[in-house]
C-alpha cells in the first residue's frame, strides 16, 4: 500500500466500511490492508465524529451512520474529481459490467452441477468437475486484473481489489474451495464489494 496522509486513511476505512457493510473489526482490517489496530484507532475517530456506530457483542460490529454516508460520498467524489478520474473509472466500470455476469455464471457453476439432467448442489466429490470451474475462474481473473490495472492507475486505493482477489483465487485453487463464493474473503464476495465501491465512487445509486 503506498504511503498516505492520516485524512487518507481515515477516508479509507470509512470508505471500506461503506463498500463492506455492517461488518468486523477483522474484516475491516483486511480489506483496508491495515493493522486491527490500526483499523480500530480510525473507526474510534471516526465513531467521535458520528460517522459510524459500533454494536458490542458475538454479533456485533462496525456500521456507518447516516452522516457516514453522506460524508463518504463527498469524500469519494472529492477524491475522484481532484484525481481527474471521473472518465477512468466510468470506463473501467463498463468492462466490469461485461464480466460480471461471467464470474456470477461461474459461482453458480461452483455451487450447482447438473446431474442426469437434473440441477443439484455441487458436493465436490468430482474433482475433475471444479477442477474445470477453477481454470475458468482463472482465466477470468486474468481480466479482472486488467479493470482492477486501470482502476488503480486512476485512483491507487483500487489496488487492495488485485491483492484481494488474487489472494480469493490462490487459496481456492489450494484447496479452499470456499474462497470461491462461499466465505466472507471468498472471490465472489470482494468482486461484489469491487461492484458497490464502483457505485459509490461515481455516485450511482444500487437498484
Amino acid at each position: 500500500m503506498p504511503d498516505l496522509s492520516d485524512s487518507d486513511v481515515n477516508f479509507l476505512v470509512l470508505h471500506t466500511l461503506r463498500c463492506l457493510g455492517f461488518t468486523t473489526l477483522d474484516r475491516i482490517a483486511e480489506a483496508t490492508g491495515l493493522s486491527a489496530s490500526d483499523a480500530q484507532s480510525e473507526l474510534i475517530d471516526l465513531g467521535v465524529d458520528k460517522l459510524v456506530s459500533h454494536v458490542p457483542g458475538d454479533f456485533g460490529g462496525w456500521g456507518l451512520t447516516d452522516a457516514g454516508r453522506a460524508a463518504d460520498a463527498e469524500r469519494a467524489a472529492a477524491e475522484r474529481d481532484k484525481a481527474g478520474a471521473r472518465a477512468a473509472v466510468a470506463a473501467a466500470f463498463e468492462t466490469f459490467l461485461v464480466l460480471n455476469p461471467e464470474l456470477l455464471d461461474l459461482c453458480t457453476a461452483w455451487q450447482t452441477r447438473t446431474v442426469d439432467g437434473v440441477m443439484t448442489p455441487n458436493d465436490h466429490t468430482d474433482p475433475g468437475y471444479d477442477a474445470r470451474v477453477l481454470d475458468r475462474l482463472g482465466d477470468f481473473h486474468d481480466r479482472a486484473l486488467a479493470v482492477c490495472g486501470e482502476l488503480t492507475a486512476a485512483l491507487p486505493r483500487f489496488g487492495r481489489y488485485e491483492h484481494r482477489l488474487g489472494t480469493a483465487l490462490a487459496r481456492a485453487t489450494a484447496g479452499e474451495g470456499r474462497f470461491v463464493a462461499d466465505d466472507t474473503s471468498s472471490y465472489h464476495v470482494i468482486w461484489f464489494q469491487l461492484h458497490e465501491d464502483l457505485l459509490v465512487t461515481q455516485g450511482i445509486p444500487r437498484h
